[in-house]
């Protein structure tokens, strides 16, 4: 296992494989090379975004401010449209944005345009809104951290309900596309689903196993069933049932996971690779020191770390404040 580095004269505030090169959708599209060579663009937004996400197919990507209301979404370099949120806590919590390709095919963008609670799915060519119509009735939750299953049936909200406290929550897309109602209820998850510990991060394995994160906050203790503080917990959606329930090792696993392969990798402090199966550490790099975030809310706001991992699921590029550190996993 090696960690090479590539200097940076500002931390990227996004990060994205483009073949054996990174891109920044923030940065205007800068790019570092194999060689380490900064490759930069005249292009910069004259708006002050601070973080980016990209679709799973590589054709779309939006710039958007963590804690603010504005985005941009884009394909390639153009500009398809503007994005927005309700105002209502915005500076509170992250910005709630997927973008992804639903089961039928077409790509779309998952946000909350209108009200911080109500979700909406839209065509990203278009802007057609795919889940328009009446007798919306949302419930109090602030929906943050969105993600599509890889295969677009599902989506994944982890965000928070007024205590505060962290939760998630799983819609069929496909079901919202016939019914936009059902984007408002507690989704598919049972309640044997349920997390006591605060749930601060999640991330889909496969289309069908998603895995949950909880920190150290407990909501009561009497769920025997539900998913304990300091857990990672592996649901499968088919089968209805928890596949694994494991103490995290050693630290919280923090508001980022990212999937690799049967592992997932954490980001509280300094990447992890961890076994989902049993909360334990595979491999860790405290040299690569990063903010330590442990919610996707709160009034004192630390950035979400930056990350990227190459789609071969060899290599993992972390930004940090004077370089781009290149992990070589086990």
């Amino acid at each position: 296992m090696t960690v090479e580095s590539i200097p940076v004269d500002a931390a990227p505030q996004s990060l994205v494989w483009d073949g054996d090169e990174l891109a920044s959708v923030v940065g205007g599209g800068r790019r570092w090379g194999a060689d380490g060579v900064t490759r930069k663009t005249p292009f910069a937004w004259s708006f002050p975004f601070d973080a980016g996400t990209v679709s799973a197919s590589g054709r779309y990507s939006a710039v958007y401010q963590e804690r603010g209301t504005k985005a941009v979404l884009l394909e390639g370099k153009r500009v398809v449209r503007e994005l927005n949120r309700s105002y209502y806590r915005a500076p509170s919590y992250d910005y709630p944005l997927a973008l992804g390709r639903l089961g039928d095919g077409r790509e779309a963008v998952v946000h909350c345009p209108d009200e911080y609670n109500m979700l909406q799915i839209e065509d990203a060519a278009s802007g057609e809104r795919l889940t328009a119509g009446g007798g919306r009735e949302p419930q109090d939750v602030f929906h943050s951290r969105l993600s599509l299953s890889p295969d677009g049936r599902y989506l994944l909200s982890v965000g928070w309900f007024w205590q505060p406290f962290g939760m998630a929550l799983v819609y069929d897309t496909a079901l919202a596309l016939t019914d936009p109602g059902t984007l408002d209820g507690d989704g598919v998850l049972p309640p044997e689903a349920a997390a006591n510990g605060e749930v601060t991060a999640g991330c889909w394995l496969d289309a069908d196993r998603l895995v949950l994160a909880t920190g150290e906050e407990d909501w009561n203790d009497e769920q025997t069933a539900a998913l304990p503080p300091r857990h990672l917990g592996v649901w499968s959606i088919s089968e209805s049932r928890w596949l694994h329930r494991s103490p995290v090792a050693d630290a919280d696993p923090g508001v980022l996971l990212l999937p690799r392969g049967e592992q997932v990798i954490s980001f509280l402090g300094h990447p992890r690779l961890l076994d989902p199966a049993t909360g334990l550490i595979v491999a860790e790099w405290p040299e690569v020191a990063l903010p330590a975030k442990t919610a996707c809310f709160g009034s004192r706001r630390a950035p979400t770390p930056v990350a990227a991992l190459h789609p071969d699921g060899t290599r993992l590029a972390v930004a940090t404040a004077e370089r781009i550190a290149l992990i070589t996993l086990p």
